[in-house]
């Protein structure tokens, strides 16, 4: 039955792979030299991968029952293109319903404990693998002419000021502020203030400490607090990879509170990864990666936003810019994984090594799989309806300066220095 499962999957897929069973034997599912191949070391990871499908395998991977040799992504890409992803079977569900009665964000305690299983490994640790400029993990922005990830981070942290259209003196909050990247760069180069809101404590203790270095403690401040505890109003409202942390049904809890957060007549920024429709969220991630995480449904969020007094402004999809941050940050996990290890052996042991790679990786091969129906949305918003004198008419103001550059580099003389 498990060696039929296999094939199903080799005829299912142009990634050509090779199988090693547990009892010695070897399958290959079309001629050619493997991309990837998988070493199943016992009859038990190949049980747990009939019984709980992808999540079984990767689950036993994690152990070390399996392993994986060649190019990672493509072993993604077989799980992708053969639909094993998209049939985890009645004991994954159940794991799932489980999952959510134990780690939901219903209570502010759950939804802190949560977010720092995650994102309370600490500012070295993330240091190793993020931009160094900011420290921002969320998807970047590779516009055209793009080549570092730093770049690509001032890339997106600028797209969305442009968006929300900064201006000096006023005042944004940035919910679920991270390393506060996006606070220190709206404060440099648009003189706002801003308040970051964040429930990890070592982030919130390592940003007051960096605002403190800098000294710009009179322009920004971070407040260590649930992102559904309002405590002011703001001109603008930021929130970058925040929705997919609100909970399976805290959604509606959470876009209350960013209406709230936002002064009348104020604009603000939704920057998630989301489904268009109602789906379930991968069970492994919430398991082993973000507990107590959902990706929400475009639908149900804006459905949501006009019920709070929000007008949608525009949407837009940056999916495949997903794909390449991904790909950044794998490399340079990879690259310094020692230096990682060297932190915490006992933290940062093997185990974690390959559910982070699994994480990465397999998020990346995702965003860019032609099959993928998970999505990377900036919805920018306004708390009342907009007017033609209150917001451009059209998106032309984003990519004014960009098209100047291009200008004067198509202008410039053959071999002259590009600023671009």
């Amino acid at each position: 039955m498990f060696k039929g499962l296999i094939q199903r999957l080799g005829n299912a897929t142009e990634v050509c792979f090779r199988v090693r069973f547990a009892d010695g034997s070897t399958w290959q599912n079309r001629p050619g030299d493997p991309l990837v191949s998988f070493h199943f070391k016992t009859v038990g990871a190949q049980l747990r991968t009939l019984a709980f499908g992808h999540v079984g395998m990767l689950e036993s991977y994690f152990d070390g029952a399996i392993d994986i040799e060649g190019d990672f992504g493509q072993a993604f890409r077989v799980g992708f293109e053969s639909g094993f992803d998209r049939r985890p079977g009645p004991l994954v569900w159940l794991r799932n319903q489980w999952h959510e009665l134990r780690r939901s964000n219903r209570s502010v305690e759950q939804a802190k404990a949560n977010a720092r299983f995650h994102y309370g490994h600490g500012a070295d640790f993330y240091g190793y693998w993020l931009d160094r400029e900011l420290m921002m993990y969320t998807c970047a922005y590779w516009k055209e002419g793009t080549k570092t990830l730093e770049e690509a981070q001032r890339n997106k942290v600028e797209h969305v000021c442009r968006k929300v259209r900064l201006k000096p003196g006023e005042s944004v909050v940035d919910i679920g502020c991270g390393f506060g990247g996006f606070m220190f760069h709206a404060a440099q180069h648009h003189g706002v203030r801003a308040c970051g809101v964040n429930t990890t404590t070592e982030q919130v203790e390592w940003l007051r400490e960096e605002i403190r270095r800098r000294g710009m403690t009179e322009r920004l401040e971070v407040r260590e607090a649930d992102f559904r505890e309002v405590h002011a109003q703001f001109d603008k409202v930021v929130s970058i990879g925040v929705l997919e942390h609100a909970g399976r049904d805290q959604l509606r809890e959470v876009v209350r509170a960013h209406a709230d957060f936002l002064k009348p007549g104020g604009l603000g920024m939704l920057h998630f990864i989301g489904h268009v429709g109602v789906r379930d969220t991968e069970f492994y991630i919430r398991e082993h990666v973000f507990p107590g995480g959902w990706i929400p449904s475009l639908a149900q969020t804006i459905a949501a936003m006009e019920a709070c007094g929000l007008e949608i402004i525009d949407i837009e999809n940056l999916r495949r810019h997903y794909a390449l941050t991904l790909d950044a940050w794998t490399e340079r996990f990879d690259r310094h994984w020692k230096e990682i290890e060297l932190l915490d052996p006992k933290k940062f042991d093997e185990r974690f090594r390959r559910v982070w790679r699994t994480y990465l990786v397999s998020c990346a091969e995702m965003f860019r799989s032609v099959h993928s129906r998970t999505h990377l949305f900036q919805v920018l918003f306004s708390k009342g309806n907009i007017s033609k004198d209150s917001y451009p008419m059209s998106r032309a103001f984003l990519y004014q300066d960009d098209l100047q550059r291009l200008a004067q580099r198509s202008q410039a003389p053959e071999g002259a220095p590009s600023a671009v």
